[in-house]
């Protein structure tokens, strides 16, 4: 094939974007790279997960950058984890040999050293398997979104390229062809050979490949440690065929953890669109409280009880400084509270999908629901063994006295309306559940507080939501008080929040009304009904799914939920990962990826399942999950696809 370089220096081919279901990630509790089926890495940014990109294909196939290793011919790829660990293994098969290339990213818990830098690498470990088999290695990092080609300059162990005072450096055995757009190499694999390509942020690894193996055991053994906690548990929440499942969320989860402040990105990626060709494309590379809480709550459940404590005390300490009328909805991680939201002109998107944007503006919005996630998300963590300290009981304090007056207030809600606020059930909710959690936390402990008012508020605010949020002739809560003859899945968390029991009459006529209405044949959900201010439309919202589910599975509804959730699994890509979104139509995934929120729901959706013991069927006739991705785990490329070198 022939590659022409357009004028900025990327190279034009008809290679297309991938699924991001052909996507896996590794990382290093600061940063993520999704790596494509293909053996290219098509986004990562360095130092930190919301730091400026260094490689950003997946934003822009021309500009954005990418550092690939693949057959050199057609191939067939697929990929799986080493088990129980956040370590990508992808397998070629090409009509000469079948190579093996593991890529993974030190952590710092698992191998410490004084060198601060040498986490930041990523490792790539090639090894041929049989017969023989030609590799073709294009290196092209741009810095800061793509603003920048880099300078690329031979160095004692590889290359290295600078621009904007950053360097990033590839180190190898393998000879490395310089040109203006990065370096390239085509190298020669026998059977039993193994080459190392290691990938340094401002740092250079020389090859030695003992030394390499032995960071790539150790990493190995972090996760598998760190996974096999929830096993170790006495009392094991999830013991049946979604084990797996549940667990590979978790590690996904893990890790969008920041090692040094707690903080939880909402997911790795920016801009993947809602809506394809739309303008739905947002920064998810961010602290959100509730999305967060939602998180803490799922690893705890599990054993994961470190995570825990750091992130509550992250969160609460972010609360402390200030008024509770000041607390954003969400944050930088490391806190930062200036998250203007800017566009990325000179990147095209993925798949046409512009605007690509940095920043989020949700920063600055009301959003009430975060003070009820945030107080829930804290007595229940509790529940696990974690203590509520006199100084955090004065944080939850001041915001559940808040609450009692905000909650009268309208807001943008749960799903961050670019729209007028208004008085949405759910965040009403969410301010009951505040106070309801604040009003235990004084019955179960010493702290005090004024629970006269608390009881008040709080049966005012649950009687203005049965009067003014549920809807006789719709048999359901609503979306809002204004849009009375509109759903909203937020609703379907009603009964997970203990505001009314899943088997009320108006919480089954709230499921039975989502299902008719903002449910398809396949058990995909929408967000809500009626207009929220952007143009376009979007996918069926995943978690929303898992919602309906665990609201199914607590009304005694067994054999639907059960349904409902293999349907699920069908979305799931092969090494059980999540974006935002499912588009109906195609059954591809949409939004950024992978998404907290999604695996969230997908753990806390299996032992909503195990607590119901909704096995309405023998164990023995439930579909595993490597059995599930092992229909869809592999891609052909030809020879156009794999990118013919010049």
């Amino acid at each position: 094939m022939m590659n022409i370089r357009d004028s900025n220096g990327a190279r034009s081919s008809d290679r297309e974007y991938k699924p991001l279901e052909e996507y896996g990630i590794v990382g290093n509790l600061e940063t993520v790279a999704l790596i494509g089926r293909d053996g290219a890495i098509d986004w990562c940014c360095f130092p930190h997960v919301e730091s400026p990109s260094v490689f950003a294909r997946i934003l822009d196939n021309q500009r954005g950058g990418h550092f690939t290793i693949q057959p050199a011919r057609s191939f067939e790829a697929l990929q799986q984890y080493v088990d129980q660990t956040n370590v990508l293994q992808t397998h070629f098969q090409t009509a000469t040999g079948q190579a093996t290339m593991v890529d993974f990213m030190p952590v710092p818990e698992a191998t410490p050293t004084e060198d601060d830098e040498s986490h930041r690498t990523i490792y790539r470990k090639v090894t041929c398997n049989s017969g023989q088999i030609d590799l073709n290695l294009e290196f092209e990092p741009r810095f800061e979104y793509a603003r920048t080609v880099p300078a690329v300059e031979r160095t004692r162990h590889g290359v290295g390229a600078t621009g904007d005072g950053e360097t990033i450096f590839l180190s190898s055995s393998a000879p490395l062809h310089v040109s203006d757009l990065g370096a390239s190499a085509s190298i020669t694999l026998a059977e039993g050979e193994t080459r190392w390509f290691v990938l340094g942020y401002t740092h250079e690894i020389p090859d030695r490949p003992t030394a390499h193996q032995e960071v790539l055991d150790e990493v190995i053994e972090y996760w598998q440690n760190w996974a096999h906690s929830c096993s170790e548990m006495d009392n094991c929440p999830i013991g049946g065929p979604w084990h797996d499942l549940a667990v590979r969320s978790a590690l996904a989860l893990k890790l969008l953890i920041h090692r040094e402040t707690g903080a939880i990105c909402a997911a790795p990626t920016t801009s993947l669109p809602e809506d394809i060709g739309g303008v739905r494309n947002w920064d998810y590379r961010y602290n959100w409280i509730r999305d967060s809480a939602f998180t803490v709550q799922a690893l705890a459940k599990l054993g994961h009880l470190k995570e825990v404590r750091e992130y509550f005390n992250l969160c609460l300490s972010h609360c402390s400084h200030g008024d509770p009328a000041d607390i954003q909805p969400v944050y930088g991680l490391h806190g930062r509270d200036d998250l203007n939201e800017e566009t990325l002109d000179h990147l095209s998107g993925y798949r046409d999908s512009a605007p690509v944007r940095i920043g989020n503006a949700a920063h600055d919005q009301q959003q009430l629901d975060v003070y009820g996630e945030l107080i829930v998300g804290v007595y229940e963590t509790a529940s696990y063994g974690e203590t509520i300290t006199q100084q955090d009981w004065e944080v939850m304090q001041n915001i559940i006295n808040y609450v009692c007056d905000a909650w009268q207030e309208p807001d943008v809600g749960i799903w961050e309306m670019r729209d007028e606020p208004q008085h949405f059930v759910y965040s009403k909710v969410m301010c009951w559940a505040a106070l309801d959690r604040g009003l235990r936390i004084v019955d179960e402990t010493g702290f005090e507080g004024p629970v006269e008012r608390w009881r008040d508020v709080r049966k005012v605010i649950r009687e203005t939501v049965l009067e003014r949020g549920y809807s006789d002739s719709l048999n359901s809560f609503v979306r809002s008080f204004e849009d009375q003859n509109k759903l909203d899945s937020a609703t379907l968390r009603i009964p997970i929040v203990d505001f009314l029991p899943a088997d009320d009459p108006r919480m089954q006529g709230t499921i039975d009304a989502i299902l008719d209405r903002l449910t398809t044949d396949d058990g995909l959900v929408d967000r809500y009904e009626g207009d929220d201010g952007l143009p376009g439309d979007e996918g069926a919202f995943v978690v929303s799914s898992f919602w309906l589910v665990n609201a199914l599975a607590l009304a005694g509804r067994t054999e639907e939920a059960t349904t409902l959730f293999r349907s699920m699994c069908e979305y799931v890509s092969p090494l059980g990962l999540l974006a935002e979104e499912i588009d109906p139509d195609t059954g591809t995934q949409l939004g950024n990826f992978p998404q907290a929120f999604s695996q969230i729901g997908l753990i806390n959706s299996v032992l909503s399942l195990e607590d119901s013991d909704a096995n309405c069927e023998p164990r023995s006739e439930i579909p595993t999950f490597d059995a599930m991705a092992e229909k869809r785990a592999s891609t052909t490329y030809t020879d156009t696809q794999a990118g013919d070198h010049q």
